[in-house]
């Protein structure tokens, strides 16, 4: 009897996580397509080197928070422009620095409330940005930025940049920084 149980209990389990994979697949193949200049960029690639939150590196969390903007915009029903958003969603913690390690010219202290900013700067200088994925930049610490965000992108990035961080601050979502971390002590 329980053999019976567990068949289609497991069968059922196969398929909902092969339409999660393929959802996953749909969603990065999004990511690619609108943004394959910011993810072949040299400084880019440099966020793998640098951690967020918990074990994630920089480039983890981004690449959660375009992932999560899309499924948010999705289930949400929530009509945005999905080139400005994912485009958004990739440079807004493009700060390209370690704000774990203090330095005497940048201390770091207040990296909550400057890191938009220098990342807007950045992502300026590398890339002609709309006005929609400035605003998603500028204000994703909302309201840590005192001023809200304008547009539903930039709405929707700050909301899946706190959910993503949330899950990454409590360890609920593992990356690869801890190879980092390791690396750096020896």
């Amino acid at each position: 009897m329980s053999d019976r149980r567990r068949g289609p209990r497991t069968k059922r389990q196969a398929e909902k996580w092969k339409r999660e994979l393929e959802r996953f697949r749909t969603i990065q193949r999004q990511i690619k397509e609108e943004a394959p200049d910011i993810l072949a960029s040299g400084n880019f690639r440099r966020t793998k080197e640098y951690i967020q939150h918990g074990s994630m590196t920089v480039n983890e969390h981004v690449l959660s928070v375009a992932r999560c903007s899309l499924i948010i915009s999705d289930r949400l029903h929530i009509p945005c422009n999905r080139r400005e958003l994912i485009r958004g969603a990739l440079l807004h913690d493009y700060f390209l620095y370690d704000w774990h390690i203090p330095d005497k010219k940048h201390p770091h202290n207040l990296h909550g409330f400057y890191h938009p900013g220098i990342a807007l700067r950045n992502a300026s200088r590398e890339y002609t940005l709309t006005n929609r994925e400035k605003d998603i930049i500028k204000k994703h610490m909302w309201p840590l930025t005192v001023v809200p965000p304008k547009y539903r992108e930039a709405w929707i990035v700050t909301t899946a940049d706190k959910w993503c961080s949330l899950l990454e601050t409590l360890h609920m979502r593992r990356g690869h920084g801890v190879i980092l971390q390791k690396l750096r002590k020896e």
